[in-house]
């Protein structure tokens, strides 16, 4: 889906450069999740049990809303 394409993109453009190293590790997990793995939690069908991936995933969400 290109919306969420655009979300991850825009993360990686306005944090990612700031993000410490394990968030830029848990950001590079969050791409490696399966295609629905990571619409279910974009779209807050789910939510990521793992903490980091957690964290970034609402890091992400939460850049969206303002």
């Amino acid at each position: 889906m290109r919306e969420l394409d655009e979300l991850l993109l825009r993360y990686l453009d306005e944090i990612y450069p700031g993000d410490n190293e394990a968030d830029k590790d848990a950001f590079r997990q969050v791409l490696e999740l399966a295609d629905p793995e990571l619409n279910a939690y974009l779209l807050q069908r789910q939510m990521p049990s793992p903490e980091p991936i957690a964290r970034v995933i609402n890091r992400i969400l939460r850049r969206t809303r303002t």
